[in-house]
């Protein structure tokens, strides 16, 4: 009896998984309907979900089921997410209070040629993401940016909030202190740069031809833009964030102290007092309440799932239909895709898919760096995609905009995605690991 209810576990339940279908009908199917994405809230579309999630499982008691969501919301990933969350929007409110927005907005129309702006803008994102090494604290930061260059040139702000969401999961993929990066080379035994070597020559086709998507879609809407005033010290705080990034500063260190460096700089240049500081502290973290709540309600969602079987049904699902090498890779491909799509954390994916597929890996000979970087890469063009993942609701709770409606200006993850396909069809780390055995050979004879 022991052995079959612990088999029953490892098959999982497909029904538990209907929480995330409910959420996707009503907050895509409503947008669909009626054109107007903002019609179906996504933390009503998620509450309605965690009700049919309670509903699931009914022999369990409701107490149970209440514990079971209180742990998923206060996973200690879910309250790192929520610290990032009020620390950059006091960050960002205190920055734009006293005046850093406008005149670095101003500074870059003034001294980037026109038809480089967003472009530049773009290049500005990779970096400092791959500096921070978190997609989601560089878009609490730079989001305002791209709002004052919205408004100064006239550019669609959907584009400009996808572009630093697509540049944020650049830096995200490419960097060695984030924590995708560290778990996926934790749980397959490789090194970090090992990892973010096999990655580069899949991320960098994707990020260049999305920078030339950009380039060409923006090419003449900058031409007219007007550089206003700026003062270079209010510039500063921007700057000591990026300093700070790259000198491996923790990121909530990094944003604590942008938040004091830019209320000591306003208060230093009068552009704001003491109180006007703290106010402006207090607006930025109340902004982001509606947004803490989803990711809280969204983490409870996620626990009850997991704990009535869905992921392991995901898990029994896929590992079953692997036959081949090349199947195995497809299936760790799989296994990390739809892992996020129900999680909305590419880290939780990375976690979770990887034990399983260091399994598959030694089962089909697959290299584990490969393995490493196959994980950080599907798992991170869903999450730049997904509406509801931490990226994209940031990005748009900042911006005030939809989040189905940047999605058509996602290029970098759509690509990566695509590259990310071509590598395991044509696996050319295998092919030049063979030559390399080619030449030894004839070395040798």
């Amino acid at each position: 009896m022991q052995n079959t209810t612990q088999n029953e576990v490892k098959k999982g339940s497909a029904v538990a998984l209907l929480p995330i279908g409910v959420f996707l009908v009503l907050f895509l199917g409503s947008g669909l309907i009626t054109g107007d994405f903002y019609k179906m809230p996504a933390l009503t579309a998620f509450v309605i979900a965690a009700a049919v999630a309670f509903m699931i499982n009914p022999k369990e008691s409701l107490d149970k089921k209440m514990e079971i969501f209180c742990k998923g919301a206060g996973d200690s990933n879910i309250v790192i997410m929520l610290v990032i969350f009020l620390l950059a929007g006091a960050f960002g409110s205190v920055a734009k209070a006293m005046g850093a927005v406008d005149s670095t907005v101003n500074l870059s129309l003034a001294v980037l040629p026109p038809s480089l702006l967003v472009p530049g803008l773009f290049l500005v994102v990779c970096f400092i993401s791959t500096s921070m090494g978190t997609s989601v604290g560089t878009i609490s930061a730079l989001t305002p940016i791209a709002i004052g260059v919205s408004q100064k040139t006239g550019i669609e702000l959907e584009l400009l909030v996808a572009l630093v969401v697509g540049g944020a999961m650049v830096g995200d993929n490419l960097s060695m202190i984030s924590d995708t990066t560290i778990a996926a080379a934790s749980t397959q035994g490789c090194q970090m740069k090992d990892k973010v070597k096999m990655n580069f020559f899949v991320v960098l086709p994707a990020a260049v031809i999305s920078f030339i998507i950009i380039s060409v879609m923006t090419a003449g809407t900058a031409a007219s833009a007007d550089a206003g005033s700026y003062e270079i010290i209010k510039v500063v705080p921007y700057v000591a964030v990026l300093v700070g990034a790259l000198a491996g500063a923790n990121v909530f260190v990094l944003l604590a102290g942008g938040i004091i460096f830019a209320g000591a700089i306003g208060i230093f240049t009068n552009s704001m007092d003491i109180w006007q500081f703290i106010g402006a502290m207090s607006e930025g973290m109340a902004g982001m309440q509606e947004l803490c709540i989803l990711v809280l309600v969204v983490g409870g969602v996620i626990g009850l799932i997991k704990h009535n079987g869905g992921i392991d049904f995901i898990l029994n699902f896929i590992t079953s239909k692997i036959k081949s090498q090349t199947g195995a890779k497809f299936g760790i491909a799989l296994l990390a895709s739809i892992i996020d799509l129900c999680t909305a954390n590419n880290t939780i994916t990375i976690i979770t898919a990887g034990p399983l597929a260091k399994d598959i890996g030694e089962k089909y000979n697959l290299d584990p760096r490969k393995i490493a970087s196959m994980l950080d890469m599907f798992a991170s063009c869903w999450q730049g995609m997904i509406p509801y993942g931490a990226q994209i609701l940031t990005a748009v709770g900042i911006a005030g905009v939809s989040s189905v409606g940047i999605i058509k200006y996602l290029h970098y993850p759509i690509f990566l995605l695509i590259f990310a396909i071509i590598s395991i069809t044509f696996d050319f780390s295998a092919l030049k690991k063979k030559k390399g055995n080619v030449k030894e050979e004839s070395k040798i004879s």
